[in-house]
């Protein structure tokens, strides 16, 4: 009999939690742990309840999930983390994977496969949606940037910054980049997160000393 995987689910939306609860309580082999709403609080119960893997979503309050599997692999790095989100985009996936995630996919895959991917990413292995992996192929191949300003922040949170510096707001910067103010809010969370700044002033202090915002 295989043994019994501890998991911690990590999402800002209770009525997501529940049914990822529900899933994977659902499974033979499988015990739900804890659950957590924001990146500071994975880290607070990850800690508390030592579990096997780690279900984290990407967009959360307070800390996001990409900033939350980097430091969890700090604290805990036994602990693996298997993103579990709607978000597709080449920044989002390459961001967690090198934040340390071990496993990428989306919401909407069959139970199957998620038991699949939790096994494998407790078992030491990488695990990668369809879709997703070609494009990370692709993109780890590419030779490292030169010089990168920032280097933890991604390319879309490099480009929020660096207008943040120049002084917009985040309406103005909305709508120069086509996306929506919470969008924008959101991302200027992960990067405050990131930097480790606590203001607006503060992070285009930080900005434009290495040149962004001209």
């Amino acid at each position: 009999m295989e043994p019994v995987i501890r998991v911690l689910i990590a999402d800002d939306h209770l009525v997501v939690r529940r049914g990822i609860r529900a899933l994977l309580s659902s499974l033979d082999g499988v015990e739900v742990v804890g659950e957590a709403a924001n990146g500071e609080d994975v880290l607070r119960e990850a800690q508390l309840t030592r579990p096997d893997v780690v279900v984290m979503d990407v967009q959360m309050p307070s800390m996001d999930g990409i900033e939350a599997t980097r430091r969890l692999g700090s604290v805990l790095p036994d602990v693996p983390v298997l993103v579990l989100t709607m978000f597709e985009d080449d920044d989002t996936v390459f961001a967690a994977m090198r934040a340390g995630a071990r496993g990428y996919l989306l919401k909407g895959a069959e139970q199957q496969d998620i038991l699949s991917a939790v096994r494998s990413v407790v078992a030491g292995q990488v695990v990668i949606g369809p879709g997703i992996a070609s494009r990370l192929i692709t993109y780890l191949s590419a030779p490292p940037a030169q010089d990168v300003p920032f280097p933890e922040l991604t390319p879309r949170e490099r480009e929020i910054l660096d207008r943040i510096a120049a002084g917009r707001t985040n309406t103005a910067i909305a709508g120069e980049l086509g996306l929506a103010a919470k969008t924008v809010g959101n991302h200027v969370s992960a990067i405050f997160a990131k930097l480790r700044v606590a203001s607006r002033a503060e992070a285009i202090v930080r900005a434009r000393e290495e040149g962004l915002g001209r």
